[in-house]
């Protein structure tokens, strides 16, 4: 029996994979022209949208580059230091680390030389002189960070980076995020650059891919396979869950469950895993909204005022939240929905 090609888990690049091909080019074209556009790109989206994946494989096809250096660093720990770490742990950055006489023993870094020049006694400083050396050596270095936060940590790299960037380093920048947390990351002072970097907001999924690859995975029919990918919205989470749910179910265990009986165990999936989150994070106020919009597919925002009291300045002020958040779609004028496959059902139960 093959393995089941979808996944709950997160962070990993399942088997059944749908690429976000314009969005990986568009990465890959601008830090790999000669004069890069760009050297870093933030990647955004609601939970479960798909970040780590497009992360993952974007990182992917630079290793596969020969002039690339990948690092993935984690925003909880002393970032410049992993960095520096991971580099003296590679046996081709290691040489030229210990060449160029760059002692990192005083950072508590394995690698000591004995020194021809002067000691350099601050990691920004030994950064800037690795980055130099792999110049040097017609090497990039591209640093991935998943799930980026305001902290310390991440505040002095993002300054160091700026730094090091300004004197046209080889060092570029890959960054996933919950939109408030980039948000609150790129209104820091010393940070404002961070505006000005592209940001990819990650939108569903085609609805007409999803439908091809339950068709020809699943083996179901064209209208079985429609109805499924139209439950997921697109959202890249409820595309691996339901897939899931149907290939456990009735190639694995054999039975024959409909898709109307997959629908509560698919409900308590989008709960659990990332429903119950999201509305925690969510403002009495916008999880009034949410639960208005429950009760429609499509609702005008001047009946949505109107039933919440509120003025046309508040609204917008709502509405552009959500929108950024990845929960509400407002491309109609004048009307809103919700995102989220059946996040309105589900919500409802709660309030």
């Amino acid at each position: 029996m093959q393995t089941n090609p979808f996944t709950l888990s997160f962070g990993m690049e399942p088997n059944q994979y749908i690429s976000r091909f314009s969005q990986t080019n568009e990465v890959i074209e601008a830090f790999t022209s000669e004069n890069p556009s760009s050297y870093v790109y933030m990647i955004t989206g609601i939970r479960g949208a798909g970040k780590t994946v497009m992360l993952s494989n974007l990182c992917n096809s630079f290793s596969e580059y020969k002039d690339w250096i990948v690092l993935n660093v984690i925003p909880d720990s002393d970032i410049l230091k992993a960095i520096l770490a991971k580099l003296a742990s590679k046996k081709e950055t290691k040489k030229w680390i210990v060449g160029a006489k760059i002692d990192l023993s005083i950072f508590g870094i394995g690698v000591g030389v004995s020194m021809e020049r002067e000691t350099v006694y601050d990691i920004e400083t030994a950064f800037e002189e690795i980055l130099k050396q792999l110049s040097k050596n017609g090497k990039k270095l591209l640093i991935a960070i998943d799930e980026v936060v305001n902290n310390e940590f991440v505040r002095v790299f993002a300054a160091t980076f700026q730094v090091l960037i300004r004197q046209k380093l080889p060092v570029f920048l890959l960054a996933t995020g919950l939109y408030d947390n980039i948000y609150n990351l790129q209104n820091e002072k010393s940070l404002t650059f961070l505006y000005r970097a592209p940001k990819i907001m990650l939108e569903p999924l085609s609805i007409n891919s999803i439908s091809r690859s339950y068709e020809q995975v699943l083996k179901i029919s064209v209208t079985d396979a429609d109805r499924m990918a139209k439950l997921t919205k697109g959202y890249a989470f409820a595309y691996q869950v339901l897939g899931f749910l149907y290939w456990d179910k009735n190639i694995k265990k054999g039975l024959s469950k409909s898709i109307d009986e997959l629908l509560p165990e698919y409900d308590e999936y989008l709960e659990s895993y990332v429903y119950e989150k999201i509305w925690s994070e969510l403002s009495p106020k916008e999880r009034e909204i949410i639960s208005v919009l429950s009760e429609d597919e499509d609702k005008k925002v001047a009946d949505l005022r109107e039933e919440l009291d509120m003025t046309s300045s508040q609204m917008s002020v709502y509405r552009d939240r959500l929108k950024k958040r990845g929960i509400v779609n407002a491309t109609n004028y004048g009307y809103m929905s919700l995102k989220l496959p059946r996040f309105g059902e589900i919500t409802r139960r709660w309030v």
